[in-house]
């Protein structure tokens, strides 16, 4: 009977089939987040006039939205490693088409809210599951590029959204964006015959067989059996019972994990006061509605190109190198977009921030999935991400305060560079050497790198 531990054999996989399957459904989960977020931005002028609302109403229930995330993201989240990151990625794919679904038929703005509310708690909990599985079955060569990669969908599907409201929305009721979200719901069913689940998950319940099949599939071969003895970090098969949040804070883990909880808010923040207040920026100073809706979709590309070169430039330089360094540009693009008169040079800098705010919040979350030791990486990213939706809900406030002192409209970008230098500092005091045993292994390597 042979000693074998699950995750060493997945982190030195070589990239297959089996990998690019695993890819394929998380970029969809992903790409239809990013569009169901996108879609409310663009519906709602048509919603308000329908339900006679207020803006400040229609802020409200965008801020309800954010607070369904919030909740989502603690609640399901943390649900990944006591029920499976697959079952759970599963609920969150139907919660989200469905009750989009149904928001599309609501009647007058306290029917959509609830909806709107419910698929929203979807949403929050989608992210964590997504980011643990897509980490923990990539090969470790790779694996900051791929998750970067994946990443890429959220963005997609956001872009989607934009051209499907630049060339369909005049035509079109502002509901139909809505029932499209029904897509999620149709394609559960096939997501759960074909997708694995956690082998974190089928340690803890002794499914052997389970574990053996993927490990086969992970690495092409037949040389793994239900009668192997399979470990992973120790303390993993002990966690059944559930989760013990103190855990996140033990082994000198609690100040890195405060640090990073104040950078995922500050980057939360930031994407969403832009991803809120951009269009409106841009029509201030004197753009119109399709080039303010251009300008959105250039943030989007950004944002993909800073995922992919700041997952490229990981594999090179490390995660934190890498975030350091798109923060400290993204601060700067900040206070050139509030100065700057040029319309060329606004596109290029408002494709750079987005590339240094999604892009970190991109690539700090498997910074943060690989700082965790397997049994409390889904509560660990979870709580992150439920703490940084406190900068999703006050971004878009605090931005809209600086927009209403009256100041030139371009001066409100530099309401986004505090953020970038407060999360340039917090990640400065994360001690990477109380993280993992596989990322103490990395730095050990890049030290002998070094020495070499």
């Amino acid at each position: 009977m042979a000693n074998i531990n699950p995750e060493t054999v997945i982190a030195n996989s070589k990239f297959n089939t089996f990998h690019m399957l695993v890819f394929i459904w998380c970029f969809i989960a992903i790409a239809a987040d990013g569009f169901d977020i996108a879609v409310y931005g663009l519906a709602l002028p048509e919603m308000m006039n329908d339900f006679n609302i207020t803006p400040a109403a229609a802020g409200a229930i965008g801020s309800y939205a954010m607070m369904g995330m919030m909740a989502g993201t603690f609640i399901l989240g943390t649900l990944t490693d006591v029920i499976g990151r697959k079952r759970v990625l599963a609920l969150c794919l139907v919660i989200i088409g469905l009750f989009n679904f149904l928001a599309g038929f609501a009647q007058n703005e306290t029917i959509f809210i609830i909806f709107r509310f419910i698929a929203s708690v979807g949403m929050g909990g989608l992210m964590p599951a997504v980011i643990s599985l897509m980490t923990e079955y990539s090969p470790r060569k790779n694996r900051a590029m791929t998750v970067a990669l994946m990443y890429c969908g959220y963005s997609i599907g956001s872009i989607i959204a934009s051209l499907f409201g630049i060339y369909f929305l005049e035509h079109l009721s502002w509901r139909l964006f809505f029932w499209v979200s029904i897509f999620t719901v149709v394609i559960t069913p096939f997501f759960l015959k074909q997708f694995p689940e956690s082998v974190v998950f089928h340690i803890r319940r002794g499914n052997k067989a389970k574990i053996a099949e993927i490990l086969n599939k992970v690495t092409q071969t037949n040389q793994y059996s239900e009668w192997d003895n399979y470990e992973i970090t120790a303390g993993t098969t002990n966690s059944s019972s559930g989760i013990s949040f103190n855990k996140i804070f033990n082994n000198n883990k609690g100040l890195s994990t405060v640090m990073f909880w104040i950078a995922v808010i500050c980057c939360l923040m930031m994407i969403a006061g832009l991803g809120t207040w951009l269009p409106n920026i841009m029509q201030e100073s004197g753009y119109g509605v399709s080039s303010a809706m251009i300008f959105t979709i250039t943030l989007a590309l950004g944002q993909m190109a800073g995922s992919l070169a700041g997952g490229y430039m990981v594999d090179k330089i490390g995660h934190r190198n890498v975030l350091l360094s798109l923060l400290s540009i993204g601060g700067i693009s900040f206070v050139l977009l509030s100065i700057t008169g040029s319309t060329a040079l606004l596109f290029i800098l408002i494709a750079v921030a987005g590339a240094c705010t999604a892009g970190s919040q991109n690539l700090i979350n498997p910074y943060i999935t690989m700082f965790y030791p397997p049994d409390i990486r889904g509560a660990g990213l979870s709580l992150a991400v439920g703490m940084g939706r406190i900068g999703s809900i006050t971004g878009p406030l605090l931005i809209g305060l600086v927009f209403m002192t009256n100041v030139p409209p371009q001066l409100s970008f530099l309401g986004f560079a505090l953020p970038c230098a407060i999360a340039f500092c917090a990640l400065l005091f994360v001690q990477e050497k109380h993280g993992t045993e596989v990322q103490k292994g990395q730095f050990e390597k890049k030290s002998e790198a070094l020495a070499s």
